[in-house]
């Protein structure tokens, strides 16, 4: 069976997305949701970067889109600096029956005891009166910290702990709002950016430590969080902007599931905006960067995941794995019973094969 899709948001995940749409031969794209007057009007394979043509045009009307009633809407919109907004347009598609793949918010990969049920509550209604399903996911939080890591634990007599990293250079990824004003680099270290804030990184990774513990049927007795931050030794450049000597270059920190005194499962990232800093912290597997999985216990794996594309570099590997995981999951999607779905419900994902096409 062939899923009618709508298409919302074609930013850096975005149109990577969009043309996983337009190449899948499951899906069929009949909208595409964009959010400035540039793009409205323009062709769907014209955004996704694509030399063909399909015939549907972009549009700002959100109510237009719904009306055509289609089985998916793949929601690629930038969340981080608009999260009330986002979550009403996910309310209002769950509400109208349409079901939701999705890269953000990254909490509701796994929202149970992360998200505040004042938040919770009215996507958890809208899913089950429209029965409609939403299913959040990408590489990180996603396929890196949830099915890879679950995976390895099914071969453990015993597992005492599970850590997945994200040991990344960011220099080129191309994204000023969430370099910047989100995660603080080239600011001062004496101002606290907002993923820095008491409580935002549990909200943001809380949902994958609560994720692994629910898969390995643990319960945690808290999320706990801590970070570090490295400034620039001097001035230079990064793809989103400048980065000034002494303000933030490379940040590491941790969000930590906890059963009593013992960290049960954990996410840490190491962010650098150039190879040479923070020597000491933990190094990638590749040039740019790569996922790491650590598992505790009996036997013990270390698993590196490393993304390179031959259209770019590692960030951009990234951003084309966060689309397609979320498109290849629409028939699944669409098949599964109402209300927010995890790894832990879903069938395996998988591609739709070898294409005609390509992006």
């Amino acid at each position: 069976m062939t899923c009618r899709v709508v298409h919302w948001g074609t930013g850096n995940v975005g149109t990577h997305a969009l043309a996983g749409i337009i190449d899948d031969p499951r899906l069929e794209l009949v909208g595409v949701k964009v959010s400035s007057s540039a793009k409205e009007g323009r062709d769907a394979g014209e955004l996704a970067g694509l030399e063909l043509r399909t015939g549907v045009v972009a549009t700002t009307d959100s109510a237009a889109l719904l009306a055509l009633a289609p089985d998916c809407v793949v929601y690629t919109a930038m969340t981080d600096n608009r999260l009330v907004e986002a979550l009403e347009e996910l309310r209002t598609i769950l509400a109208a029956g349409i079901n939701i793949a999705a890269s953000a918010p990254v909490f509701l990969q796994y929202p149970w005891q992360v998200l505040p049920e004042s938040m919770l509550a009215p996507i958890e209604e809208a899913a089950a009166a429209g029965g409609a399903s939403l299913f959040v996911n990408g590489i990180d939080p996603g396929f890196a910290n949830d099915l890879l890591p679950l995976a390895l634990a099914g071969t453990c007599r015993r597992v005492d702990q599970i850590r997945c990293m994200e040991i990344l250079d960011y220099a080129t990824y191309d994204n000023a709002a969430v370099m910047f004003d989100i995660m603080g680099f080239g600011k001062s270290l004496d101002e606290t950016p907002m993923l820095l804030q008491p409580g935002v990184l549990s909200l943001a990774w809380g949902s994958v430590v609560r994720q692994l513990a629910a898969g390995l049927g643990v319960e945690l007795d808290a999320v706990t969080e801590t970070h570090e931050r490295l400034p620039a030794a001097e001035d230079f450049e990064i793809a989103a902007g400048p980065v000034a000597a002494g303000t933030t270059a490379a940040m590491r920190f941790e969000v930590r599931g906890m059963v009593g005194d013992r960290v049960v499962t954990v996410l840490e990232h190491i962010t650098r905006l150039r190879a040479d800093l923070a020597p000491g912290w933990p190094q990638p597997a590749q040039e740019g960067g790569s996922y790491r999985v650590e598992v505790t216990g009996e036997p013990n794996y270390a698993m590196d995941l490393c993304l390179s594309s031959d259209n770019g570099d590692h960030n951009h590997a990234g951003l084309v794995a966060t689309a397609m995981r979320v498109v290849n999951a629409v028939p699944a999607v669409v098949a599964a019973a109402p209300g927010i779905r995890t790894t832990l419900d879903l069938p395996l994902i998988t591609g739709p094969g070898p294409r005609a096409t390509g992006s």
